[in-house]
């Protein structure tokens, strides 16, 4: 797959940068050789020093080439059967040709199970320990959408609570991102499938993004990913579920690994009431391209211009054929 180059990073030169990290890597190499790869680990984080000084000093995933992408995959699958005693495999799973993807969601069949939330957390090998979560289903009284004075963590015995209504609430893949816009690294930015991304060894963990993100969609990620071995999904994919490091910012990213594949995400599968629709934007024969033109549908915060590809509806309200 071809890259379009991307602009240096702050204190990068372009080709200059480039020749003065492949120089270190060498040097690293040539000092280190096989006496580097059998290096006890536990010095290291769990890593040898070789896998250590390859990904301290790899390259953003715009501008790696092929060689360089299959080196980082490899060395993601090291450390995750390491860490967590389960055989893995990484992908770089490109965008799909001809697609953009989008959700729907009917808020009449929502019931604030939260389904969707517990799948999306397997699926993407979120951390048990931490709570993080992509997902954030808000619970709110009949007749009122004050987002701010939503329930996010309600805990209720049953549900849905009579009274309130449910709304699900996560990154909104925005095709105006105001989070890109804001990462002074170029750790994040939009897919031709309209898919905004993270390439978290280049993330720094300023949360610049968390704050112009106006859905609470971002997540700082405190601790390393704590998952049991029985439950770690092996199946990983660069800009997708891949383990994260301790510090960097985290977010929904549509289950790269599935969608990208011809399959649904997590929370869209999970989903006991079939109030969740994905799928492709520009295919006319779509089931979100009906819902789209049938249905009457709101985005959250549309007067702020990032032009979410997030829709909202209710069977309540069917716009004329």
């Amino acid at each position: 797959m071809n890259r379009k180059p991307d602009p240096d990073p702050p204190g990068g030169d372009g080709a200059g940068f480039q020749a003065l990290r492949r120089r270190f890597l060498t040097g690293v190499a040539a000092a280190g050789g096989a006496a580097a790869t059998a290096h006890a680990t536990g010095a290291w984080g769990g890593q040898t020093l070789q896998d250590a000084m390859g990904s301290l000093l790899q390259d953003h995933y715009q501008r790696m080439t092929k060689d360089e992408i299959h080196a980082a995959l490899q060395r993601i699958e090291r450390n995750a059967s390491r860490r967590y005693g389960v055989e893995t495999r990484c992908e770089d799973v490109p965008p799909l040709p001809n697609t953009v993807f989008g959700y729907a969601l009917n808020i009449s069949k929502c019931k604030g199970y939260r389904d969707c939330v517990e799948a999306c957390v397997k699926e993407n090998n979120l951390g048990r320990d931490s709570q993080m979560q992509y997902i954030r289903v808000l619970q709110m009284p009949d007749g009122t959408m004050d987002l701010e004075k939503a329930e996010h963590y309600y805990d209720a015995k049953q549900v849905p609570v009579p009274g309130h209504w449910y709304l699900p609430v996560q990154c909104m893949q925005c095709d105006n991102p105001p989070c890109v816009k804001a990462c002074p690294t170029k750790a994040t930015w939009k897919e031709p499938d309209g898919i905004v991304v993270v390439d978290y060894d280049w993330c720094i963990g300023c949360r610049y993004c968390m704050t112009a993100c106006p859905y609470w969609a971002r997540h700082f990620n405190w601790t390393e990913p704590q998952i049991p071995a029985a439950e770690f999904n092996p199946n990983l994919s660069y800009l997708g579920n891949r383990p994260r490091p301790r510090g960097v910012v985290e977010k929904c990213h549509f289950c790269t690994q599935r969608t990208r594949k011809g399959r649904q995400p997590a929370c869209q599968e999970a989903c006991p009431t079939g109030a969740r629709i994905f799928g492709n934007l520009l295919d006319p024969n779509s089931e979100i391209r009906w819902v789209l033109e049938h249905k009457t549908v709101f985005r959250l915060k549309e007067d702020l211009g990032t032009e979410p590809k997030f829709w909202y509806f209710s069977d309540d309200r069917v716009s004329p054929a």
